[in-house]
């Protein structure tokens, strides 16, 4: 812009005729109105965006965080047992007859290879009423299968799948000397279990099993299909009520981004602890 240009532009209004001066007052205040308004629209969105999401009525906060202590409880529930299921699979593959090795094979195989929705809803409601089947048969009454437990034993009896093959690669990575020094001194399988196996497998099996506990936390969110209140169900709930869907799922995503997060921060602890003693990638470079 060239020097007379801008000083027409803000010279003093009293220097033009009165048609000019109107007109560029016109100019101005639509430019005000124009970001007064742009401002109190963003203020009334962070204050619905706020009443939304507050954990006190009639704000949906509060259902989101019961929905997300309920994934936690199914994951920790669930991985829990993957990793029982997990450690008998492996040994039984390891150290068990044949019959045992074709059965587990059969199962890491099955439960690797079905959509685990798939599983879900056929373990979930073809499990549930087989347990009822088979207490008819036995002369005891139905029960009802709390959706807490169920939901635990359907994700654990997946997770326990890939926790075999996950623990199962730890335990061959464990150096054989250490296994045949721990038979030559005599020590029985239980006390060579807790001795050297397990000490001596954790740090090959974290990283795999650390994948396999953020993979059951996302995994409770298939729950919803089945009607268990979840983070998932509870946000579904909540933007259906408020035709806020963007609102709600992107807080959903939020917190499970921050679930994830906590648990890098733990499982980076616990892998710590569990090479303590150990020569550290930089000084095996």
């Amino acid at each position: 812009m060239s020097g007379g240009a801008w000083r027409q532009r803000h010279a003093p209004c009293s220097i033009f005729p009165r048609h000019v001066c109107r007109r560029r007052s016109r100019r101005r205040l639509a430019s005000t109105s124009g970001a007064t308004l742009i401002d109190a629209l963003l203020s009334a969105s962070a204050a619905g965006i706020t009443e939304l999401l507050s954990p006190y009525p009639p704000g949906w906060g509060g259902a989101l965080l019961v929905g997300l202590l309920h994934s936690i409880e199914i994951a920790l529930g669930a991985t829990c047992l993957g990793l029982l299921i997990g450690t008998g699979g492996a040994y039984g593959k390891l150290y068990g007859g044949p019959v045992v090795r074709d059965l587990l094979a059969v199962y890491t195989t099955i439960v690797r290879a079905v959509p685990e929705l798939v599983l879900i809803l056929l373990l979930y409601y073809a499990g549930t009423d087989l347990i009822n089947q088979a207490l008819t048969a036995m002369g005891y009454q139905r029960v009802d299968v709390s959706g807490l437990a169920a939901g635990i034993a359907v994700l654990g009896f997946v997770q326990g799948a890939y926790s075999t093959e996950v623990i199962r690669g730890a335990i061959l990575a464990i150096p054989q000397g250490q296994i045949e020094a721990a038979r030559a001194y005599g020590m029985s399988p239980g006390l060579m279990l807790r001795r050297i196996t397990l000490p001596s497998m954790l740090p090959f099996a974290i990283p795999g099993l650390a994948n396999l506990w953020l993979i059951a936390t996302k995994d409770t969110a298939l729950l919803a299909v089945v009607g268990f209140y979840e983070l998932a169900l509870a946000t579904r709930q909540a933007a259906g009520v408020t035709k806020a869907y963007f609102t709600f799922f992107f807080a959903a995503g939020v917190l499970y981004l921050l679930l994830s997060l906590v648990s890098n921060l733990i499982i980076g602890r616990v892998e710590a602890w569990s090479r303590r003693g150990m020569p550290s990638l930089k000084e095996a470079r």
